[in-house]
C-alpha cells in the first residue's frame, strides 16, 4: 500500500443531527417540563392524598366489602377478556401475516376499529344491542338472560376496547419474519400445529407478552365503555375505576385516592415490565428481519 493511500484521513460518518446544542437543550428541557406536568405530578399527588391521613386510613378504604367486589370484578373482568383477546389476536395475525386470502385488508380494518371508536360509543352500542329495548333485549328478557348492568355487558365492552392490542403487536413481528422456517418444518414432516409451536411460537415470544401486558393494563383500567354498560350497582358491577369515581364523588377523597393508587401502582409496574419487554420484542424484530 502507498504512502498516499497511508495518509487518506479517515471519514466520520456524517452527524444526522444539524440542529445547535442550544435548540437541542430546549426540546429537552420542554419534553421533560411537559412529562413532570401531565404525568410526573399527577401520579405524585395520587400517592400524596392517598396517604393523607396515615396508613391506617389507606388500608381502610381496602376493607370496605364495596373496594372488595370492585376489585374481584375488574380481575374477573381482565380474566375473561384478556386470553379471549389473546386467541383471537395470535389467530388473527397468524392467518393476516402468513396467508393472503379475500377480505384481509377488511379484517385489518376491523383489527383497528376500536382505535377510532369513542369507549363511550362502543359502550352504547351493546346498550342499544343487549339493553331491554335493544335488538335482542326482548329476546334475553324472555330467556331471563341479563346482558347489561351485568357482568356479562361489562366482559363484551372490555373485550371490545381491549380487542386491537394483541393482533396489532403480533402483525408486524410475523410479517418481518416471513413463512421460511413455518415452511421449512412442514417439508420436514411437521404437522401445522407443531410447527406453530415449536418455530412460530417460540419467535414471538416476547412480542405476545408485550402484547397481552398492555391488553391486561388497558382491561383493568377501562372507564368510558364499562360506566355506560355497568350500570354503577355497589358491589355488583362497579370495577375499580367506577369504584374510585364513586368514592369521588362522594367527597371521600382519601379512600377514592386509595383506591386510584392501586391502579396507578399496576401502571407503574406495567411501565416496568414494558420496558424489559419492549427491548426484547426489539430483539424479536431485528432477527426476524434478519432472518427475512
Amino acid at each position: 500500500m502507498s504512502k498516499a493511500a497511508l495518509q487518506v484521513p479517515l471519514l466520520r460518518p456524517a452527524s444526522v443531527v444539524t440542529e445547535g446544542g442550544l435548540v437541542r437543550g430546549v426540546l429537552i428541557a420542554t419534553a421533560i417540563l411537559f412529562l413532570t406536568l401531565f404525568l410526573v405530578l399527577p401520579l405524585v399527588t395520587v400517592f400524596i392524598q392517598a396517604f393523607a391521613k396515615g396508613w391506617q386510613a389507606y388500608f381502610a378504604a381496602f376493607a370496605e366489602p364495596d373496594a372488595h367486589a370492585a376489585i374481584r370484578l375488574t380481575l374477573l373482568t381482565a380474566a375473561i377478556a384478556v386470553p379471549f383477546n389473546l386467541v383471537f389476536g395470535i389467530m388473527a395475525s397468524w392467518a393476516i401475516a402468513k396467508f393472503e386470502f379475500r377480505g384481509k385488508n377488511l379484517l385489518v380494518t376491523l383489527i383497528d376499529l376500536p382505535f377510532s371508536v369513542s369507549p363511550v360509543v362502543s359502550g352504547l352500542i351493546y346498550v342499544l344491542v343487549f339493553g331491554s329495548r335493544g335488538l335482542f333485549g326482548p329476546w334475553l328478557i324472555d330467556q331471563d338472560i341479563q346482558v347489561i348492568f351485568a357482568v356479562p355487558g361489562i366482559v363484551l365492552a372490555t373485550i371490545f376496547v381491549t380487542f386491537p392490542f394483541v393482533a396489532r403487536q403480533l402483525i408486524p413481528l410475523m410479517q418481518e419474519q416471513g413463512t421460511a422456517e413455518e415452511e421449512a418444518a412442514l417439508t420436514l414432516g411437521a404437522s401445522g400445529w407443531h410447527a406453530f409451536r415449536t418455530v412460530t411460537l417460540p419467535n414471538i415470544r416476547w412480542g405476545l407478552l408485550y402484547s397481552v401486558l398492555l391488553c391486561n393494563a388497558r382491561a383493568m383500567g377501562e372507564f368510558g365503555a364499562v360506566s355506560v354498560v355497568s350500570g354503577h350497582i355497589r358491589g355488583l358491577t362497579n370495577t375499580l375505576p367506577l369504584h374510585v369515581e364513586i368514592l369521588y364523588n362522594e367527597y371521600n377523597f382519601v379512600a377514592s385516592f386509595a383506591v386510584a393508587s392501586l391502579l396507578a401502582g399496576l401502571a407503574l409496574v406495567t411501565l416496568l415490565v414494558k420496558s424489559v419487554l419492549e427491548w426484547r420484542y426489539s430483539d424479536d424484530i431485528a432477527a426476524g428481519a434478519r432472518r427475512h
